[in-house]
């Protein structure tokens, strides 16, 4: 592992690893086997690579938007936001929670794992923006207001029938505002470029893409045209690159679309988990396709930091939430990402940067700017 990155504060800004934290027998303290189980982050395998924590994500499904919808929607990220919180609790030597910005240092330097979360889509906020006070208190840090197909505050990138607000919506215009009150970083990952734009000139802070890549790259509605990177940076943002195959040029393949299928249904048991891999496997095997790999994965780093420089650019692995390339697969690949980088030309100090300081920056400024009374007695 390079001192590079040994010395940096290496974080992901969009872990997906949460979504296993009620499978019977999975435990994130245990080493686990990208070949067996298909899982990509645990402890063993983060110390491995110096991850030194992140962003879990608190992930909800675009469902019905009606008064059923947002209760089940709302229950579920409740309860997966008191998993990850009971997983800290669990393992309170090995992880601990972080709700501001400088927790980050402070945690690394006593020997855990720094774990924020985030909000990955805010349907479970329905109509109901108070909602975004009560996940605050439980500690999301990171929101973002849409996921695949279009909801009540925002065009997805992604619409399920095309735009519908061609943008934020009036709801999704003071949700923007009532982040920004609570010192929320706002994620717009998955938003519309529309909506990211109606992002831009409406935040009082700085905000952040978690997990998109570059759409001058690869032509991916999920990714972020020249333009607007160059606004995000204006206004003091950060693009972390994303380690998806398709968002770096590589398209799907039909014939694993089966497979891309079972990776969203549910299991409840290790034993599931690992009968659902192997099935995988399987159709991979008999479906053989390409994949994205490191060039194409710095070639992306280089280019975003070639045109808004160092300070705007970070990266994420998407891990356990379909991430993963040729290089990059599971939590101890992060020091090649290092290596690579290095060996590319960039310092000691862009590493800082890009591995944890742009984005530590970026949560500051925006918890910098709440307003005090809206976040008395958070911490």
């Amino acid at each position: 592992m390079p001192s590079a990155h040994r010395d940096a504060i290496v974080l992901d800004t969009h872990i997906d690893t949460p979504a296993l934290l009620h499978v019977v027998g999975w435990s994130i303290m245990d080493r686990h086997s990208l070949s067996v189980d298909g899982t990509q982050v645990d402890l063993p395998r983060m110390r491995d690579g110096g991850l030194d924590g992140g962003f879990f994500v608190v992930f909800t499904e675009q469902g019905p938007r009606t008064p059923t919808g947002y209760t089940v929607a709302r229950d579920e990220a409740l309860m997966r936001t008191l998993e990850i919180r009971d997983m800290v609790a669990r393992h309170h030597e090995a992880f601990e929670l972080a709700t501001r910005a400088d927790d980050a240092e402070k945690i690394v330097k006593s020997g855990k794992r720094a774990v924020f979360m985030s909000m990955e889509n805010s349907y479970p906020i329905g109509q109901d923006l108070s909602l975004m006070r009560t996940f605050r208190a439980l500690g999301v840090t990171m929101m973002g207001p849409v996921h695949v197909g279009n909801n009540d505050l925002a065009d997805s990138s992604n619409p399920d029938n095309g735009p519908e607000w061609h943008g934020l919506s009036p709801l999704g215009r003071q949700w923007v505002a009532e982040a920004n009150r609570l010192g929320i970083l706002i994620d717009a990952s998955h938003a519309s470029p529309e909506a990211l734009d109606d992002i831009l000139a409406l935040s009082s802070a700085p905000i952040i893409l978690s997990h998109s890549s570059l759409k001058s790259l690869a032509d991916n509605p999920r990714n972020i045209d020249d333009t607007r990177l160059r606004a995000l940076a204006a206004k003091g943002g950060v693009i972390q690159i994303n380690a998806v195959s398709s968002h770096l040029g590589v398209p799907n393949s039909p014939g694993r679309a089966p497979a891309r299928a079972l990776l969203g249904q549910p299991v409840a048991t290790i034993a599931e988990l690992r009968a659902q891999r192997a099935t995988v496997l399987k159709i991979e095997r008999e479906n053989p396709a390409p994949r994205a790999d490191l060039d194409l994965l710095v070639a992306q780093i280089r280019y975003a930091v070639a045109l808004v420089g160092i300070d705007h650019v970070g990266l994420s692995g998407d891990f356990d939430g379909g991430g993963g390339i040729d290089g990059f697969d599971e939590a101890s690949d992060y020091p090649r990402i290092s290596q690579r980088l290095l060996a590319a030309g960039f310092t000691t100090e862009d590493l800082r940067k890009f591995w944890g300081g742009n984005v530590l920056r970026v949560l500051r400024e925006a918890q910098a700017r709440a307003e005090p009374t809206a976040v008395a007695g958070l911490r």
